[in-house]
């Protein structure tokens, strides 16, 4: 990739993070350039690898080129830079590393909207400068502890070596299932020593959050706070699903007008159901995604691509045939086009 194309990228994917979340990171880009997935970044955050670009699908020398790029992009932008430290997730809460040969400064920076009011800021800069939770792994497999060649249904890394509950003296806390947010929530902050408890899902190839490891006496003050404003809570979750079922519709319509204006020959009805489809909450569907949020014309074109794949093509009939994915995308090709062509001609 060129420069000039890997500084279009970094804008493009710059722009959407500012636009949907005020402030931009080196992490914001690479993710969304594809270079790292979310589940390097929470493996690197853990402690678990010396740096991140053990991970990530491009040189060192290509991350700090992208790290320049971004810097230039902010400044053109106006932006305010603030330097963040990130640490692990582990005992030490060592500094995390990005790259090994180059110094850390460039991809440390985060890059803060000039519209944000000094209280937003100062609420960004101590949640970004937060050391993260500690993380207790749920093991799939057969382990041994670094320390006392035990094991345990729990490990903690420590000077990159798992080690057990006991020998790093958390064999206190128990265990709180993921479920209830609230009494996690709470049960957190009464416990003086906490850890998130994550298992590793093969075939998403991620760690996944199951539960907590709380103090015992903690748990059980989470819980009274909890039995003693149930019905508040109940109350507020519904004021707060009315209020989402509120913003959906919103924004479907306004991801309705953008497809219109992008498709002309769209059918005003099919660009109702193309959003509604595709931006339906907790979906997972590109209409979800935060380029799609920030209404951005390549997402768009995606969710407008999917409709076609699957109501104007005889995509669904290749795959329930045996044809492979790929195989039966590449017969479609012409048939997308062509109905795209259609769409984008005004009526």
């Amino acid at each position: 990739m060129s420069k000039p194309n890997l500084a279009r990228r970094v804008a493009e994917a710059a722009e959407i993070a500012l636009t949907t979340r005020k402030y931009v990171t080196f992490i914001d880009v690479v993710t969304a350039l594809r270079w790292l997935h979310s589940r390097h970044v929470d493996t690197w955050r853990q402690g678990r690898v010396a740096t991140l670009a053990e991970l990530a699908a491009v040189d060192e020398d290509r991350l700090l080129t992208t790290a320049g790029l971004l810097r230039d992009w902010a400044r053109d932008k106006g932006l305010k830079p603030v330097d963040t430290p990130y640490v692990a997730g582990t005992r030490d809460r060592r500094e995390l590393r990005f790259t090994a040969a180059h110094a850390q400064e460039p991809f440390r920076v985060h890059w803060l909207s000039p519209d944000l009011s000094e209280a937003r800021v100062r609420r960004l800069t101590e949640a970004q400068s937060k050391a993260p939770d500690l993380v207790a792994v749920a093991p799939l497999d057969e382990w041994t502890c670094a320390s006392c060649a035990g094991t345990g249904p729990y490990l903690i890394m420590e000077d990159d070596a798992p080690h057990c509950l006991t020998c790093a003296d958390m064999d206190h806390l128990v265990f709180l299932p993921s479920g209830n947010a609230a009494l996690s929530r709470r049960a957190k902050q009464e416990s003086g020593l906490s850890a998130v408890v994550v298992r590793y899902n093969r075939r998403r190839r991620l760690y996944q959050r199951q539960g907590l490891l709380v103090e015992e006496a903690a748990l059980a003050a989470a819980e009274e706070r909890c039995l003693a404003d149930e019905e508040v809570r109940l109350r507020r979750r519904e004021r707060d699903r009315e209020r989402k079922a509120d913003q959906d519709v919103e924004f479907q319509a306004r991801m309705a007008a953008e497809i219109a204006r992008l498709f002309p020959g769209c059918p005003e009805e099919r660009a109702r159901e193309i959003a509604e489809h595709a931006g339906l909450r907790g979906s997972g569907r590109v209409g979800r995604s935060a380029a799609a949020k920030a209404l951005d014309e390549n997402a768009i074109t995606l969710a407008v691509i999917a409709s076609v794949r699957h109501l104007d093509t005889d995509y669904d009939s290749l795959l329930m045939s045996g044809v492979p994915r790929m195989e039966a995308r590449e017969r479609i090709r012409g048939a997308i086009e062509r109905k795209l062509e259609e769409f984008r001609a005004p009526r």
